[in-house]
């Protein structure tokens, strides 16, 4: 056993004794990654969605110096130069495309994907909305309960997001999303987020999600994060810092976690478990 490889198995040992992970062969699940990565570390990606509406909100993620993917929602007052800050400090963003709920008071907001749009209506505001978004690399879904289940139309979608290079992350905000299929049928690069932060905007109970999405890192390989730009969010993972670097598990881009995805499911390899839609 070399120096990597008893680093890899310490941490994933630490991680069992440290969130109840039963048996020896959950401890050494990262193992199925590692064959593909090289006993590199397992990896976290974080995504704050409903970027655009205070400075001051997404600041506090800024200053914890460590790798988020900022999702950004479009035509806001202050959502371009938001991207513009958010960019000069080397992160990776995205455009937070807004999608019909099935709730009809909610409201998901300006540049808005409905259910019954055609598909030039579709394309027309996709592609406002990406230039809307400087340095945009991606996009995920702002709501969509109803339109994620609409294939025609989320097919309209997201070809614009392939034709236009960007990968896509599945928000998942219900369990008959078609979002994330639809993706892979066209050979899209996709993934889709596998825990919310904040469904409870309270710092306790973020931090317990945060430390529950280490150890579906551990568990699988990598892990992506959902969560809004509260200030109990950013304290919450200003405090767990510390239990990444601990269990030698990396914080970094989505678009790093995606790669990794895709790769080991084209080896075969089992990258989820449970999601949760509340």
């Amino acid at each position: 056993m070399d120096r990597r490889e008893f680093l890899a198995r310490s941490a994933c040992l630490m991680a069992g004794s440290l969130f109840g992970l039963s048996g020896i062969s959950k401890a050494f699940a990262i193992e199925k990654d590692n064959t593909l990565t090289g006993f590199s570390p397992p990896r976290v990606a974080l995504i704050i969605d409903d970027i655009g509406f205070s400075e001051t909100h997404a600041r506090q993620f800024l200053s914890l110096n460590t790798p988020i993917t900022f999702s950004i929602l479009p035509r806001l007052e202050r959502s371009q130069d938001l991207a513009f800050e958010i960019h000069e400090h080397g992160h990776e963003i995205m455009l937070h495309q807004p999608m019909e709920p099935y709730n009809p008071d909610l409201d998901p907001g300006p540049g808005a994907l409905y259910s019954g749009f055609s598909g030039d209506e579709i394309t027309g505001i996709m592609e406002e909305n990406i230039r809307a978004i400087p340095f945009a690399v991606g996009m995920n879904n702002h709501m969509g309960s109803k339109f994620t289940e609409c294939k025609k139309e989320v097919g309209d979608a997201l070809g614009v997001v392939n034709r236009t290079g960007l990968f896509f992350v599945d928000s998942l905000t219900t369990n008959h999303s078609m979002a994330y299929r639809t993706a892979k049928k066209l050979h899209m690069a996709a993934s889709y987020r596998d825990r919310f932060l904040d469904n409870i905007p309270d710092e306790k109970v973020i931090y317990f999600q945060l430390n529950n999405l280490i150890k579906y890192a551990i568990t699988y390989g990598h892990a992506i994060g959902i969560g809004h730009p509260y200030t109990e969010t950013a304290k919450a993972i200003g405090r767990s810092l510390g239990n990444f670097e601990k269990l030698g598990v990396s914080l970094v881009y989505v678009s790093k976690v995606l790669t990794l995805r895709n790769s080991a499911i084209e080896k075969g390899v089992s990258t989820s478990g449970s999601h949760d839609f509340t």
